[in-house]
């Protein structure tokens, strides 16, 4: 009876397994297509002859290569601002004690009920009063920090021991110095995460930037796949190489990292 669970267990992962790669491997085949073999009945699968023009085509109809350097530098800005702002709030709610800090405990996850939607307006109309609309600026300020990560910092630094601040205290070093020497080496594996995730969060921004951008080359390489679709048209084979070449990045980073990334999700789960 075991063996047969077991057996079912397995058939049910690959099956769901290829349900959920399907999407993505048939999104690279048709890249590699001619038009008339995309919109062909039945469907193919697999390209007669790869056509790597299609990415040279892609790249041509609109600017990929901006919308990746202004989606690189954007998101490499808002990594290291979340970070820093992360590990600071992190060590304060951690280890210092001060008036009120249970209240703004309770405030900081109350912001987690809270959906996006329903403040990008607010921060919208706060960007526009700054007149700060279509500029590297308004991509960037509201993702400088983020709640969720402060407490899954925190969640791991509860883990440390309080004698390890007392004792650096004692021993005349100062809170910048226990950060940098002891708390940060401590916690690599939680802020590798952490960043990781913010910058595939940043990667895959749309809502926010589609707002506060106007100008063709401000856009980010999300909204750029959004413009393309309607800019390429019925060139169905055009829009699956750009969607390719938005796509790739991140999954190259996740292949590279995944160990470090499970490592930190995994650790985080048997914390919570």
């Amino acid at each position: 009876m075991k063996k047969f669970l077991r057996s079912l267990q397995f058939i049910f992962i690959v099956f769901m397994a290829i349900v959920t790669l399907f999407p993505f491997l048939y999104m690279l085949s048709s890249s590699l297509m001619t038009l008339p073999e995309v919109l062909s009945i039945p469907p193919k699968l697999l390209p007669a002859s790869p056509q790597w023009a299609n990415y040279k085509e892609a790249l041509k109809v609109a600017p990929f290569s901006r919308y990746f350097l202004n989606t690189v530098f954007v998101t490499t800005c808002t990594t290291f601002g979340t970070l820093l702002t992360t590990i600071l709030a992190g060590f304060s709610l951690n280890f210092l004690n001060f008036k009120y800090k249970r209240v703004l405990e309770g405030f900081l996850l109350s912001l987690l009920m809270i959906p996006f939607e329903i403040v990008v307006f607010t921060n919208f109309r706060t960007i526009a009063n700054l007149g700060l609309l279509d500029s590297y600026t308004a991509l960037i300020i509201p993702f400088l920090a983020s709640v969720y990560y402060i407490f899954y910092l925190k969640q791991f630094l509860s883990g440390i021991p309080k004698a390890f601040y007392n004792a650096a205290k004692v021993d005349g070093a100062s809170d910048f110095e226990f950060i940098t020497r002891i708390m940060v080496p401590m916690s690599k594996s939680s802020l590798f995460t952490i960043g990781l995730l913010s910058f595939i969060a940043g990667w895959n921004s749309f809502l926010w930037p589609i707002l506060v951008t106007n100008s063709k080359y401000m856009r980010l390489i999300s909204n750029g796949l959004s413009m393309f679709s309607s800019e390429a048209g019925s060139l169905i084979h055009l829009q699956m190489a750009a969607s390719t070449i938005t796509i790739v990045p991140i999954l190259i980073l996740y292949f590279v990292f995944r160990k470090r990334i499970l490592a930190g999700v995994s650790y985080g789960g048997i914390k919570g």
